[in-house]
Order: C-alpha cells, then sequence, then structure tokens
C-alpha cells in the first residue's frame, strides 16, 4: 500500500501532502474503518488499544472538514491529561498544517490569561481537559456556538481519573446539532451510558485487541519480595537491555525513590509524575521521545500521552490497583507494528489486584522466573557498552514537515484592525508566492505571525519590508523561537 490508501479517502491533496512529509504510509485498521464515516458526518463510539493510530482517525477528518474562514472553534477534543492535550494538538496542528489549521491547548497549571487570550484569536480546534476547558466555557472565554465537532479521547481514563461529571457538564453547554465522537481503549459501564444519552444512533466501532493486549507484546510476571524489587530491577534490565524502558510506579514518592537509585548506579534515566512542575513534564517526555535518556520512572500519569513508537519493554515495578491501568501502561509497548515486553514484579500480598487483572485482560499472565547471576553477568558487558554509549537522538516525526517553514513577525494586530484574511491576500500577491505557501496565522492585540511554508520565507520576508497590508507599513522580521 502506499499514500494512495489515504487518498482514496478522498481528503484534500493539502492533509495528503502533510501526512506523507510525516511518513504516514499505511493508514491503520482504526484509521481505515474511522476516517470514511467520520467524513460522512456520523457519531461513532470507537474502541480500541493505545498506539493504534486513534489520534490521526479523528484528526484526518476534523482536518479535513474545518472551514479556515471561520474564526470560533469548530472542534472540541477532551482528553485526560494535559500531556496528551499537548501531544493532539501537535498533532492536529501537523496533519492541518498545509490547510493552515490552528489548534490550540487548554489545561490546568497554565496561565488562564494566556490561554484566553490565545482563545480570542482565530482557533479551529480546542484540545483540553475538562476542569480548564469547562472554567473556560462558563467565564465565557471559550465561544462554543460555532461548534460542530465533539471528541472526547481516552473515555476510560477521564473516568478513572474522576472527570466524568465535568465532561457531561461541558457536553450539556455544547450545540445539540454537532457530530460526537468517542474513543477508548476499553468501554466501561459508565461510558456506555453516557453515549446512549448524548449521541445520535453512532457507529460502533471495535478494533479488535486480541486478548486486549495485542499479540506483540510478550507479557510475564516475577514474583518478588518487597525489599528485594530493584535488585531484581537491576538483573531484569542487564539481561533485557532494552534500547528504551518505562518502569511505572505506584507513587510520586516511590518514583522519585526509584529514579534516584537508577541514577546513582549511571542508568541514563529521568523521571514523570504529577508533582513536577508542567514545563519541567513536556521536556522530560520531549527528551525521552527523542532518545537523550533510556529509562523513564514514571507513575499512571505517563500512560497517556506518551507517543513513543519504540519502547521495547515496559516495567510495572508496582502492580496497578486499578485493573484497567495495567493495558494502558503496557500498550506503551508493542506499538506501530512492532514488538515489546510487559514484565510485573507481584508481592505474595497483590494477588488479589493480580486476579483482577487476569480475569479483566482475558489470560493467565505467565509466571517467570528472576534471571540467574550467569545469566546477568554473561550480558553486563552488553549492558553497559549500551548505558554509557553517547545516545542517538531520534529526529521528530514532524521535523521534515516543518523544515522549509519561516514564522514572521509582523508589528501590527487587532488595535490595527488586521485579520488573517489581509495578510493571505497581501502575501498571496507577491511575486512566485501563493496561498499554498502561507501557513497558520496568528493575530495578537498588538502582533502577528505567520508562517511561510515551502522555503519560500527569506523571499516573502525581504517583500513584506516594503509592502503594505491594508495600507499599513508594518515592521517584520522573523519571529523568534
Amino acid at each position: 500500500m502506499s499514500e494512495t490508501c489515504f487518498k482514496e479517502f478522498n481528503i484534500s491533496e493539502e492533509i495528503i501532502r502533510a501526512l506523507t512529509a510525516m511518513n504516514y504510509v499505511n493508514p491503520t485498521e482504526v484509521q481505515r474503518k474511522v476516517i470514511p464515516i467520520a467524513l460522512d458526518k456520523k457519531d461513532l463510539v470507537v474502541t480500541s488499544q493505545t498506539g493504534s493510530g486513534k489520534t490521526a482517525a479523528f484528526g484526518i477528518p476534523i482536518c479535513e472538514m474545518a472551514e479556515w474562514e471561520e474564526n470560533k472553534p469548530q472542534c472540541l477534543i477532551l482528553t485526560p491529561t494535559r500531556e496528551l492535550a499537548a501531544q493532539v494538538k501537535q498533532d492536529i496542528t501537523n496533519i492541518g498544517r498545509f490547510k493552515r489549521i490552528k489548534a490550540a491547548a487548554i489545561y490546568g497549571k497554565q496561565s488562564f490569561a494566556k490561554q484566553r487570550l490565545e482563545l480570542k484569536q482565530k482557533t479551529h480546534v480546542v484540545v483540553g481537559t475538562p476542569g480548564r476547558v469547562l472554567d473556560h466555557i462558563e467565564k465565557g472565554t471559550l465561544i462554543v456556538e460555532k461548534l460542530k465537532f465533539l471528541i472526547i479521547d481516552e473515555a476510560d481514563e477521564m473516568l478513572n481519573m474522576g472527570f466524568i461529571d465535568q465532561v457531561e457538564s461541558i457536553i450539556q453547554k455544547l450545540p445539540i446539532e454537532r457530530v460526537t465522537s468517542v474513543f477508548s481503549a476499553t468501554m466501561p459501564e459508565d461510558i456506555k451510558h453516557l453515549c446512549q444519552t448524548y449521541m445520535k444512533g453512532p457507529v460502533e466501532i471495535a478494533i479488535e485487541a486480541t486478548g486486549i493486549t495485542t499479540e506483540r507484546i510478550d507479557h510475564s510476571l516475577v514474583y518478588v519480595k518487597e525489599e528485594e524489587k530493584f535488585s531484581l530491577l537491576k538483573d531484569l534490565t542487564t539481561v533485557e537491555n532494552p534500547d528504551s524502558c518505562i518502569i511505572f510506579c505506584r507513587t510520586q514518592d516511590r518514583v522519585d525513590d526509584v529514579m534516584e537509585c537508577l541514577d546513582r548506579t549511571d542508568y541514563p534515566c529521568d523521571k514523570l509524575h504529577g508533582g513536577m512542575y508542567q514545563e519541567d513534564r513536556f521536556a522530560v517526555m520531549d527528551d525521552f521521545k527523542r532518545g537523550v535518556f533510556q529509562y523513564l520512572v514514571a507513575t499512571d500519569v505517563a500512560a497517556r500521552g506518551i507517543d513513543v513508537d519504540n519502547i521495547s519493554l515496559v516495567i510495572n515495578y508496582d502492580i496497578p490497583l486499578e485493573k484497567e491501568s495495567y493495558v494502558h501502561r503496557t500498550g506503551r509497548t508493542g506499538r506501530a507494528g512492532r514488538e515489546g515486553k510487559a514484565v510485573t514484579f507481584v508481592t505474595t500480598n497483590e494477588q488479589k489486584y493480580l486476579d483482577e487483572i487476569e480475569q479483566y485482560i482475558g489470560f493467565k499472565i505467565p509466571v517467570i522466573t528472576a534471571p540467574t547471576e550467569e545469566e546477568v553477568e554473561s550480558k553486563k558487558a552488553a549492558f553497559t557498552a549500551k548505558i554509557k554509549a553517547t545516545p542517538i537522538i531520534k529526529e521528530d516525526k514532524a521535523a521534515k514537515l516543518n523544515q522549509n517553514i519561516m514564522k514572521l513577525y509582523f508589528n501590527g494586530g487587532k488595535k490595527k484592525k488586521l485579520r488573517a484574511v489581509d495578510f493571505v491576500g497581501t502575501i498571496a500577491k507577491l511575486d512566485g508566492i501563493t496561498a499554498d505557501d502561507i501557513g497558520i496565522i496568528t493575530i495578537e492585540e498588538n502582533a502577528s505571525f505567520v508562517e511561510i511554508l515551502n522555503g519560500k520565507g527569506p523571499a516573502v520576508l525581504e517583500a513584506m519590508k516594503k509592502t503594505t497590508v491594508k495600507g499599513k507599513q508594518l515592521k517584520v522580521h522573523q519571529a523568534r523561537k
């Protein structure tokens, strides 16, 4: 199959161009089934495991159907965590790059005032966590009157995190005439009830997950005493020697302790949990995706928003107390067609949690024994060589998409009565430039930012130094990152 697979969905050349630049070649099963129905503007309930390509499954139709001319939000996407909101916003921006689709992410622990200013600008898609989205709607800073699409992503995790009442409150404030889609790895009764109450004859799509957890993941468990867990962790990682590994712990304190111990033994590692500053969380996520370090120690907050294709090993240092979390944690590996391993440490007093998980996933997790001293010793040299090696930094999947883009700053905005169409009209008339060379436009009170695509930024920059916009000569320079 080639990119013609995406063309068969009857989507615009601008979207195809962005997908090609991001190396989206073969649509995944969920994309093949969801995209045609979503483009037909039907309500959807989709059950599909993590790592199956759900974001593009709803992101492609949303970018295709969004009307650039409309200034107010046309689509609202709800996510359970801030990391996932940021990730989805970036994915929508990348997919809609050549259609100039503007997405905004709104979530807690970030300036409300800053978000309010962003929402005052032309915004096609808003991605956010329920609490902050509800806050903006109630304060009148998120206008929903033009909203045509609602997407609830990771609905089961919304339920687990106690957000379902807020989600319901949001739904009740939205236009009744809209298309609603719900995406979830699992489908608890409360989510089914939500769908029955607020959706109109939804099309149900269930992507088979071969025993819920995919045949690409090798599941196993090790019985261990609490005080011997760290020793087992070192032995197991030495023998497995993964390129990329997530170690899941139950609490923030446990994450801090395990991370400190690994750091002392020279593991290239970092940590992620809800007690960290949001910017630090984003920075850690970004470094992990790029391969700056191999081992991430995390709480369940990290089981959302981690879109890393090559995590080869997941270790449940602490068995999850909620059975659904097992699926979400282990779903971090075996993604994008690759194979992975998931190993769970279990103490004797945790048997009831294991029983619940096995009943839920529908199979017994094979018990393995801890690596022997001989195994560990024989693998030590290769392990040491890998953790001491200089990391190979991975290129972001959107790097190719973004490499020929220059963002220009203009010293005029809403106060000078400037609109996005004024910049498009002016720049598209320049020699050798068309509307296809203009990317996302952001109009602020006293400044405007215009992305110029296809390597034509320097030419536009020079030309605009002596070209007026709506009769006004504006100062222009390349925007700082």
